[in-house]
């Protein structure tokens, strides 16, 4: 399957199939599928950070109108494994974060329920906890599931001897997935069979994860989800949420359990983008190409179950350097678990490296993106793989072209306008091109043309519409002779919608299938005819370094006398493979981008340290970019296949849009103010004089 496949869909404008439906109102979410006499569930969480329940009185609670269950651990059904920290939920009486699910009110109305948990009564014997995360913590240690150090050469002596250097500390804080359907799920029990709607990024994955725990086999769940408001991988992996509403509804067989976590819950339930402590050392020659490489970083983890952000991950393999040591490592602490944020590892890791090949451009006298042409490697540093198609440089340049890069003043603070300094930025993009191998289509000639089956996931992305081209080219028939069934278990396994993996790796299924179609049952099956096809390892990945770059560019203005901060513009050009859908692409990447703005100017979560939990926990006060914020921000791409991709030629677009995007905003505020601000995000007291 190494030819490209002969598109007349792929690569032009469709309308979003799904559109129509959602707009109507049509198209139907985990909480909203209709359901017989259906309960509603409403959680109990710890209130303390460490500790135990010494006592949880529900005798209020279960007198309450309506109340159907109140589940504890101490009635709550046995799990066959508790390995995973995070889903092993109510098995004691131990406390590891606040927020953790002590129990569950079960009733017949979602308001009975909430007001039933708030009569339950816990007493705790509370512990010391920590929840605070530095670099010299004791606790820190290689991460158990990390990519390992890497030490080549002498880096300490190649940076005395450089001719150029920078030592620097950078930091991220934590972050949190908001996506605007929460996450829900409705939990049916049948005799010995589950039924889940519930909002996830890979139905399959999910019962995977799920069956072990509950003890039953995966046939015996079925998990359905065609469309999902948005996940930004915080719905990749199940969470607690979807354990205690299966729980839950193993209390009441035969009785549907709905629970839709709140806003506020999510903050402590669903994960998040742990923050991270970034040391980057960089040496160079006069000319700034790079002798030393030194990036040690630091992530936040929990006690119950680590998760790390590996921020060092694309420094391994991003600029040249015959000296080089990178190391990560993670502090666990009493504090709820992380989990997948869009481009986990390289959207921090980019913060701290991109913004110090600024500073190190400054050192030298450089532009910005000469010193990245200049260590722009031709093998990949980190395995000595070629690259597949390593663009950045293309993207640099036509970027800068098209963003008006010769209008940039290199001296910082001496452009103003109307009283407000301005400054423009650049940094580096990058991401794995990834395809996961596993998946299966299945495709069914109908009187109408061909039924398309796999259990994959659409988040908002478009999923719907591309795989439906894909299929159209694959089988040679036009897009509405295409009948795309996703997004349940009942179909042929899918991998999970996360990496940026999904396209390739759904797509190469379908063209298998195809391909196996025609060549059983010609180029006009019967009615019935089926076939199925799937998605193997990418053979490529041994031979290459399967990478997508891209160049970010953006245009700030700063009030002196208030520190305010205002994107003026931004433009992002990228290098991924055939465009399946432009529209769908394009809406990708600006998303990508416009978190990338809000991980520079709005983003933290305000972990008080007394407490353990975080204070900003609702959109009133953990910020995130509106309208307001937005002002120009455009995306575009290199006019390419990619052979090493798959039968498309397509890399997937879902995140690096993000990667790179907030140092180039944290660089435009350096050349506009000539203060270098470090820590994420950047607030205007920054600017303000000391």
């Amino acid at each position: 399957m190494s030819d490209l496949l002969t598109t007349t869909s792929v690569g032009t404008h469709q309308v979003r199939l799904d559109g129509p439906d959602k707009v109507r109102g049509r198209a139907p979410y985990a909480y909203e599928h209709p359901l017989t006499d259906p309960l509603y569930l409403y959680p109990l969480q710890a209130g303390i950070a460490r500790g135990r329940t010494a006592h949880i009185d529900v005798s209020a609670a279960e007198a309450a109108e309506g109340v159907v269950y109140v589940l504890t651990a101490d009635n709550a059904p046995e799990l066959a494994s508790t390995d995973d920290g995070e889903l092993a939920i109510l098995r004691s009486a131990e406390i590891g974060f606040r927020g953790q699910y002590l129990g569950a009110v079960i009733a017949t109305t979602p308001e009975r329920a909430r007001h039933a948990a708030g009569l339950v009564e816990i007493t705790y014997v509370q512990d010391d906890h920590d929840v605070e995360l530095r670099e010299d913590h004791p606790a820190s240690r290689e991460p158990e599931s990390g990519s390992g150090d890497v030490r080549t050469g002498d880096v300490d002596t190649a940076l005395a001897e450089a001719a150029v250097s920078i030592d620097e500390r950078y930091s991220t804080p934590m972050e949190h997935n908001n996506p605007m359907e929460p996450h829900t799920t409705v939990a049916l029990w049948d005799g010995d069979e589950l039924t889940l709607w519930t909002s996830t990024q890979g139905v399959h994955p999910a019962r995977a994860t799920l069956a072990p725990i509950l003890g039953v086999e995966q046939e015996k769940i079925r998990i359905i989800s065609p469309h999902v408001g948005g996940g930004f991988g915080s719905k990749g992996l199940p969470h607690a949420d979807m354990m205690l509403t299966a729980l839950a509804a193993q209390a009441v067989p035969g009785r549907p359990v709905k629970y839709a976590v709140t806003r506020q819950q999510m903050f402590s339930i669903t994960g998040y983008r742990a923050p991270t402590l970034q040391h980057i050392r960089l040496g160079a020659r006069a000319d700034g190409t790079l002798t030393a490489f030194a990036y040690d970083a630091i992530s936040m983890s929990s006690q119950t179950k680590e998760f790390p952000e590996e921020s060092t991950k694309p420094g391994r393999m991003m600029y040249a350097g015959d000296n080089r040591r990178l190391t990560q490592r993670v502090v666990p602490l009493d504090v709820p678990v992380p989990s997948w944020m869009r481009a986990p590892g390289e959207a921090p890791g980019m913060v701290g490296l991109e913004i110090a090949m600024d500073e190190l451009a400054v050192a030298a006298g450089l532009d910005p993106i000469e010193l990245r042409v200049r260590n722009d490697p031709t093998t990949d540093p980190d395995t000595g793989l070629p690259f597949n198609q390593r663009r950045l440089v293309d993207c640099l340049r036509e970027g800068a072209d098209r963003f008006g890069w010769e209008k940039r003043n290199p001296q910082p603070r001496t452009r103003q306008e109307n009283g407000w300094f301005i400054g423009m930025g650049v940094a580096s993009a990058t991401y794995p091109a990834g395809r996961q191998p596993g998946s299966v289509a299945r495709i069914r000639r109908t009187p109408e043309g061909y039924e398309v089956s796999i259990g994959a996931a659409d988040l908002g992305t478009g999923t719907w519409t591309v795989l439906s081209q894909t299929a159209a080219d694959a089988l040679g028939v036009p897009i509405g002779q295409v009948d795309l069934r996703i997004g349940d278990t009942a179909l042929p396994n899918a991998t999970v919608a996360g990496g940026s993996t999904g396209l390739a790796s759904w797509s190469t299924a379908i063209v298998s299938a195809a391909q196996e179609l025609r060549s059983e049952h010609g180029a006009d099956p019967a009615i019935g005819a089926e076939a199925q096809g799937e998605a193997e390892a990418n053979p490529a990945a041994e031979k290459f370094a399967l990478h997508s770059f891209g160049a970010h560019f953006a245009e700030v203005r700063i009030q002196p006398t208030t520190g305010e901060i205002r994107l003026d513009r931004m433009f992002g050009m990228f290098s991924a493979g055939q465009i399946v859908n432009p529209s769908t692409a394009r809406s990708q990447l600006i998303g990508g981008m416009t978190m990338g703005v809000g991980m520079a100017l709005h983003e933290k979560g305000e972990l008080d340290p007394r407490f353990g939990h975080v204070v900003n926990h609702d959109l009133a006060e953990y910020h995130v970019p509106v309208n307001a914020d937005i002002t120009d921000i455009e995306a575009d791409w290199l006019d390419e296949k990619d052979p090493q991709a798959g039968p498309l030629g397509a890399r997937g677009v879902g995140e690096i849009g993000i990667v790179g995007a907030a140092a180039a905003i944290a660089n435009a505020a350096f050349n506009a103010t000539g203060v270098r601000v470090r820590d994420l995000p950047i607030f205007g007291d920054a600017f303000l004089p000391t």
